[in-house]
């Protein structure tokens, strides 16, 4: 009886010792970190002074989430810092 040749075997496919590494992305400028750092400050800043501008007879909504707003837009913006 005739004897078959069989499957080609493939050595690479098998395992790997060292598994693909995923290439890091590039580091944040460095400006990012004290540009988010100031916002978030500039946000707070804006909150205290809406309290305490004409001895705290005024308060505004529109200016509290204004400041809310820029806070809230530095801690998002330093969640992506690297």
């Amino acid at each position: 009886m005739p004897e078959s040749k069989g499957r080609k075997k493939t050595t690479a496919s098998r395992y790997q010792l060292h598994p693909q590494r995923k290439q890091r992305s590039k580091p944040s400028p460095k400006w990012f970190a004290p540009v988010m750092g100031a916002l978030m400050i500039v946000g707070i800043l804006v909150i205290v002074w809406n309290f305490f501008r004409n001895d705290g007879q005024s308060f505004d909504p529109k200016v509290m989430w204004l400041g809310l707003g820029v806070l809230a837009a530095g801690f998002f913006g330093i969640s992506f810092w690297k």
